[in-house]
């Protein structure tokens, strides 16, 4: 059985500095995602991250048996933004119902598109919702800048100046979602 472990290959994307931001090179990499909006806290967000999981852990067994690789599944991620805004400022942490997010489960290479269909039926035979909205995508990001944040919601506003004024004083802008 081969072991792979994408959480220390890929450490620096995925354990970086909560104190300082840092530019980093993300690989182009393939995702399962659940589009929605409205508060994270909400139950579309929670019925979203039961289907990732869902499906993430049952593609995991699939490659496992078939192809005989095992892999911690990863961890979930988000993207975030509010409709009819080009960037996520800070003011929107009070706007949490006009929120626009991805919440997605990285994919590593071995669990490959052959794999996907059965993957979903065998998680819809245990009855998960909302397995109809989840679908794939490859990102290429490049280059990114990043910081963990630590703590709660209500102080990320911080956590994303800091990274702002980073990206600003690097020469670049933001871009994209969250």
């Amino acid at each position: 059985m081969k072991k792979l472990d994408l959480r220390k290959e890929l450490k620096h994307l995925y354990n970086p500095s909560g104190k300082e931001p840092a530019l980093i090179d993300v690989p182009p990499m393939t995702f399962a995602c659940v589009d929605g909006r409205g508060d994270p806290n909400g139950p579309e967000f929670e019925a979203a991250t039961g289907a990732l999981y869902a499906f993430s852990y049952t593609i995991k067994f699939l490659v496992k048996k078939e192809r005989a690789i095992d892999y911690p599944v990863m961890a979930l991620e988000g993207l975030w933004s509010v409709e009819g805004k080009a960037d996520f400022s800070m003011g929107d942490f009070k706007e949490r119902d006009a929120w626009r997010w991805t919440a997605m489960i990285m994919q590593p290479e071995a669990a490959a598109p052959d794999l996907w269909p059965r993957a979903l039926e065998q998680a819809a035979r245990r009855g998960t919702p909302f397995l109809e909205k989840l679908h794939f995508e490859r990102f290429d990001e490049g280059r990114c800048a990043q910081i963990m944040h630590i703590g709660p919601y209500s102080m990320e506003p911080a956590t994303l100046a800091l990274l702002h004024g980073f990206i600003h004083a690097q020469g670049y802008r933001p871009r994209g979602r969250h």
